[in-house]
């Protein structure tokens, strides 16, 4: 046997022998987000698993402008005001699901008001405004135990969700947690698997978070925007060419009338600004 046959078995049985060790049987053996790639994952904070999402605070006020909530509304409406339809789910028919009319009519019920104040409408638009700008979208949910109305849904701020990124699937274990502000135990707000629905845009395998399309488009409307702004001040500040005639004037008295007006009228409107 050769070197290079020799080194080829000692791998392969050192590899099966990790493999068996490290993991059991239905278990992941990669890392889900290694601090070596992921510029999210915060390396060398022992035992922190929940990442914060980034800042969203600059992205929600550069949302505000004309240019760029013309374009979230576009979006944003259009698929705010599609109509709606409860169906059984693919793969069954309803002699399989019991009671399957019923359970549709509860479920329209509950997606019509999902809670005390909002709509459909109104729930999801908040939703959808959360996904295009940061990428983040997060709905609570909670179950009432009433069967006309099991659950309620309630929209909730995405950038304030951290994700557990060491989570293993068990319900019984936080997945995500809310950043409320505070100080202490309140700190964070734990939430289940099934207690939290968070919609990613444009996901990732390097970062739990989703992608806005603003957040994409930040720069570049940024530099469109500074632009236009300066555009708009040079305009407002330049100072229009008129012809004045004086008859009686000399020339002298012509240069320093022109004098006068530069230094004493031009330099005023120039320092107001």
């Amino acid at each position: 046997m050769g070197v290079r046959a020799m080194v080829k078995d000692v791998w392969q049985r050192l590899a099966r022998v990790e493999a068996a060790g490290d993991a059991g049987i239905g278990e992941r053996k990669t890392a889900m987000l290694p601090s070596i790639l992921s510029p999210y994952n915060p390396a060398g904070r022992a035992g922190q698993h929940a990442l914060p999402k980034p800042t969203a605070a600059n992205l929600r006020k550069f949302a505000e402008t004309p240019v760029v909530r013309r374009a979230i509304n576009v979006v944003k409406d259009k698929i705010a005001s599609m109509d709606w339809q409860v169906r059984v789910r693919r793969g069954y028919s309803d002699g399989v699901v019991e009671n399957a009319d019923a359970r549709m009519k509860a479920l329209r019920r509950c997606l019509e008001e999902p809670n005390t104040s909002d709509s459909f409408r109104v729930l999801w638009e908040q939703v959808l405004e959360d996904l295009l700008v940061g990428g983040f979208g997060a709905v609570e949910m909670e179950s009432t135990g009433d069967p006309e109305k099991p659950f309620h849904l309630w929209a909730v701020d995405g950038a304030t969700i951290q994700i557990d990124a060491k989570w293993n699937g068990d319900p019984e274990k936080p997945r995500y947690a809310q950043a409320t502000g505070r100080m202490g135990q309140d700190a964070l707000v734990p939430l289940l698997d099934d207690e939290l629905m968070y919609v990613r845009l444009n996901p990732r395998s390097y970062t739990p978070f989703g992608l806005g399309r603003l957040e994409v488009a930040f720069e570049t409307v940024n530099q469109f925007l500074s632009a236009n702004r300066y555009a708009g001040k040079l305009a407002s500040n330049s100072v229009a060419q008129y012809a004045l005639w004086l008859n009686e004037a000399t020339p002298e008295k012509h240069d320093r009338l022109i004098r006068w007006w530069q230094d004493e009228i031009e330099a005023r409107d120039a320092c107001r600004y």
